[in-house]
């Protein structure tokens, strides 16, 4: 760690103008969430192997920014050169650096990896003290990582209409009309998961996403997709261009960015107009003389795609395509209620196999019974870890129909693991088993017709009084929210805190959000919409056939961890009244996995509650019943027993 330091501060020295500090986002060209292993670059050069967090690079300090979900595992990750500096608790990236650099100073990042939004407001902060946000021509990371992953050169795959439920032509339809609207000639398409949803396609280029490393550029005449073509097989490359789109080298991106804004770009394609949702003939000309602005999306598009544009012709809001990929057609939710059956029917299968293992090698009382564990005597062959059980919970789903792969890194954990947020265990150091402490495991699949995303906590032995006031608390506010009623134009802030209010109760809380999009066969994290006590869940309404997760926490640092999540569907609400003439929307559960019993105190439920939980509980041994073999279905009824106070 302390070579690559060097090596970059070396660099920095070197660099024109010299750097006086290097930022090195966690993002890749297209601002995802999730990278490619050659995109870790923020990982490579701190060792902070989290999702989400910026590294700050001076000439004598290294500083790591993260959220809540992950100070735990950022403490124990990153070395004693390393200061970690906690978001929403320590000053922000921006105000650190107007305060304690020289003025003047120059902060280097690559264009590439910074969007325009975080560009923009850093120059903001940096201006005060003549400080200037300097784009290298090139990624310093990238020089000094010496075995960096080669580019991933994955298949493109086209994703069946049986499974999109809406054809690229009627999207880019729709797309075009908006474009109108907005008098813009034309967007750029950076987000990964946007591509692959507007022109059908999917692929493997980032771990636990179905995307594909690609642009696309549109216009109410033309559509581009700009991706190595060595991934496009000529069926493939067929079929993209059938649609009206053009395949061009991914990075020429860059260039027909340029084309775009000086009104080169849409020459000599060749296209014919009416075509494939390009617009009819005769209007498009009308309107192009008044239609000449870009749309880009300042959230998702890189600054130095931006840097290429005209300022005073750009059209900076949010990408129409995020709203209308979050409102899922029916298609798209019967697929996605199919692929929850199924992955339900695995989650149980796993609870099954897990603890008949917890019972037979660690004298576990079990999934039922109340019981501190005999300890047994096992070989080490016996032994379960965190990582042999999820792998087990992987098999379990890859029997399934449609499955694709994981949708994100299995987060099994047991007692103090279970207090770091997003914990990832590693083959090396994960922890044992163990039938005295609390297990969390938050997982989903990648199914061809849906995408899922599960959290259950469970105790094999005798939970502790605190431990299941906890638990009971996280269940009343998952309960609360997946039962909430409320008028169109509600945003997802405004609901955040029916999840936390049993909690506050106790004075307890959770450092992340409540729920967050999922997408159709595409990333596990999908916007624009959030429910979290975030700014930014104001930004868009909940509307019918959003999708949304249910998922409060509570962790206790050191000692466990409880989370419960299930995916939504918002729907119509049926309401006695329509005040206003507004419209209720509510919530329709589509995972089914039951909660354990042994962890409620049923005391602390309303009949209400107590009346709900039977109810899903009902619906869980009905939907799930015909997946089950016999043994698996008896274990299924018992779990799903009616309770009562």
């Amino acid at each position: 760690m302390e070579e690559i330091l060097s090596a970059l501060r070396s660099l920095m020295a070197s660099h024109s103008p010299p750097l006086h500090a290097l930022i090195v986002p966690s993002e890749d060209y297209h601002q995802s969430e999730y990278v490619s292993d050659r995109d870790k670059r923020r990982e490579f050069v701190s060792g902070f192997t989290g999702s989400a967090g910026l590294a700050l690079i001076t000439k004598d300090e290294a500083r790591l920014w993260t959220d809540g979900r992950y100070f735990l595992q950022a403490m124990q990750q990153l070395s004693d050169q390393w200061q970690l500096m906690r978001i929403g608790e320590d000053p922000s990236v921006d105000s650190w650096i107007s305060d304690n650099l020289p003025r003047e100073a120059a902060i280097g990042v690559d264009p590439w990896c910074v969007s325009v939004d975080t560009a923009q407001r850093w120059e903001r902060a940096f201006a005060k003290n003549h400080q200037k946000l300097i784009q290298t021509s090139s990624n310093l990371v990238d020089e000094v990582w010496k075995n960096q992953p080669p580019a991933e050169t994955n298949p493109v795959i086209v994703h069946p209409l049986e499974f999109a439920g809406r054809s690229v032509a009627e999207k880019l339809k729709d797309l075009r009309e908006k474009l109108a609207i907005e008098k813009a000639c034309g967007i750029i398409i950076t987000a990964l998961d946007e591509v692959a949803w507007l022109y059908n396609i999917r692929g493997s280029d980032v771990s636990y996403c179905p995307v594909v490393h690609a642009f696309a550029i549109v216009t109410l005449n033309s559509a581009f997709l700009y991706v190595d073509k060595r991934k496009v097989s000529s069926k493939v490359s067929s079929s993209i261009q059938e649609n009206g789109i053009e395949v061009r080298e991914y990075s020429t991106v860059s260039s027909d960015v340029a084309l775009l804004a000086s009104n080169q770009l849409d020459k000599d394609t060749g296209l014919s107009s009416g075509q494939n949702g390009v617009c009819e003939s005769g209007t498009c000309e009308a309107e192009e003389n008044n239609n000449d602005l870009i749309w880009v999306d300042p959230a998702s598009c890189c600054y130095a795609l931006f840097s290429k544009l005209d300022a005073k012709k750009m059209l900076q809001q949010q990408s129409p395509l995020a709203l209308a990929k979050a409102l899922k057609n029916p298609v798209e939710l019967d697929g996605l209620r199919n692929a929850h059956i199924r992955d339900g029917a695995a989650v149980v299968q796993y609870l099954v196999w897990l603890d008949k293992q917890m019972q037979e090698i660690y004298g576990a009382s079990g999934y039922f019974l109340e019981g501190k564990g005999r300890s047994k005597k096992r070989s080490e062959t016996m032994k379960l870890t965190e990582v042999t059980a999820s792998d087990k919970l992987e098999g379990f789903r890859a029997t399934k129909e449609h499955f694709r792969g994981l949708s994100f890194p299995t987060i099994s954990s047991v007692g103090p693991n279970a207090a770091v947020i997003h914990y990832s265990p590693q083959p090396e150091t994960c922890a044992e088993l163990d039938p005295d402490s609390i297990y969390l495991f938050d997982s989903g699949a990648q199914y061809l017709d849906g995408t899922t995303d599960v959290t259950r906590t469970v105790h094999f032995g005798k939970p502790s009084e605190h431990e299941k006031a906890c638990y009971t608390s996280v269940l009343k506010g998952h309960i609360a929210l997946g039962n909430a009623r409320f008028p169109n134009g509600t945003n997802g802030h405004a609901l955040d805190i029916l999840a936390r209010i049993p909690l506050w109760r106790y004075g307890l809380d959770y450092r992340h959000g409540t729920g967050h999009g999922i997408g159709s066969y595409l990333n596990v994290h999908e916007g624009p919409h959030l429910i979290s006590f975030r700014p930014q869940a104001r930004n868009v309404p909940l509307q019918a056939s959003m999708t949304v997760t249910d998922e409060p926490g509570y962790y206790e640092d050191g000692t466990f961890g409880i989370r419960l999540e299930n995916v939504l569907v918002i729907k119509e609400a049926d309401t006695e009244f329509n005040f206003g003439d507004k419209g209720y929307l509510s919530f329709e559960h589509i995972t089914w996995a039951p909660y354990q019993i042994k962890l409620i105190d049923l005391s602390l439920l309303t009949p209400e509650e107590i009346e709900w939980l039977n109810t899903y509980h009902s619906k869980c041994r009905e939907i799930l019943a015909p997946s089950m073999d016999k043994n698996e279905l008896d274990w299924l009824k018992k779990a799903t027993e009616p309770v009562s106070a």
